[in-house]
């Protein structure tokens, strides 16, 4: 069975005027729920993780500035929310979904969380609508475990997951592959295991193009027993904060891939699911709903 992480608190943590972008995070469900793609039993509510396991891919002493509310204006301003007690226990909750995703996948093959791929948190501060690194803490979790020996991070977001390269810059059993807009955010990149940078409005037939010349190959080389996949879809060309220029169809073919590929190689794999700012919030939807009914349709 497809397991799904969601809570409430996913879509309710800013005061009014600073909804964006959290109108996705109610909306996805709904609309899953709607057409058939999941049922209720899919959904699964997850608590607040256990601090220990935040710290190790954070340093403790940016936990407890974030818990206790005492980061500087500056570093708020990085993140790009108003930070609050409710904000704060949103992202912990949303570390739980991707770990407690992980499991689920151990046993079903594919989970989800409908939040999460908070790929900009660093281990000592957030930045890019991300406080915590859940992309982190879960590989992490996988590894001190022993649930994973090698964890593959496929990381498709338009952003490149910098803090995500920072965290693991020294960790052997996680190899990082970032695929992103070479101009876009940040404007200093990290160094994954390996980048692969594009140029701005490239479509969708040398995206897949350049995916497949890259994502066999590594699985081949990384052998991982572990995939976590941060599936953004702010690379669709109606995108406010991305530079590419993927269909929804081009997305679409991209998830396809991803996920075939793991299912082929019996490859568990835990889905996050990273940015989306389109002008139209049905674009960001039907693209984030496509991953949701790939998972389906490939894994059950």
């Amino acid at each position: 069975m497809l397991k799904i992480a969601w809570s409430s608190k996913y879509a309710h943590p800013l005061p009014a005027g600073h909804r964006f972008p959290m109108e996705k995070y109610e909306l996805l469900p709904e609309q899953l729920l709607y057409e058939g793609t999941i049922a209720q039993r899919n959904l699964f509510e997850p608590g607040a993780l256990d601090r220990g396991w935040i710290i190790g891919p954070h340093e403790e002493a940016y936990l407890r500035k974030l818990t206790e509310l005492t980061l500087s204006k500056s570093e708020i301003r990085k993140t790009g929310f108003p930070l609050s007690a409710s904000l704060v226990d949103r992202e912990i909750h949303i570390m739980d979904g991707s770990v407690q995703a992980c499991l689920f996948a151990l046993e079903h093959g594919i989970a989800m969380n409908i939040a999460g791929g908070t790929h900009h948190a660093f281990s000592d501060r957030g930045e890019g609508f991300c406080l915590l690194n859940d992309i982190g803490i879960s590989a992490n979790y996988l590894i001190k475990n022993q649930l994973a020996k090698k964890v593959l991070v496929v990381d498709l977001d338009v952003h490149q997951g910098n803090g995500t390269a920072e965290i693991f810059k020294d960790e052997k059993a996680v190899f990082t592959f970032s695929m992103h807009g070479a101009a876009n955010y940040p404007l200093h990149k990290e160094k994954s295991d390996l980048d692969v940078p594009l140029p701005d409005k490239v479509g969708d037939e040398f995206y897949i193009k350049t995916l497949k010349e890259n994502l066999p190959r590594l699985i081949d080389q990384v052998e991982p027993d572990f995939i976590i996949y941060q599936c953004g879809v702010d690379v669709l060309s109606t995108d406010k904060l991305g530079r590419l220029g993927l269909s929804i169809e081009g997305c679409k073919a991209r998830d396809r891939m991803v996920l075939e590929m793991a299912h082929q190689d019996e490859i568990p794999m835990m889905c996050c699911m990273g940015g989306g700012y389109a002008e139209k919030i049905s674009h960001i939807i039907e693209a984030h709903a496509n991953t949701y009914r790939l998972a389906q349709e490939i894994f059950f």
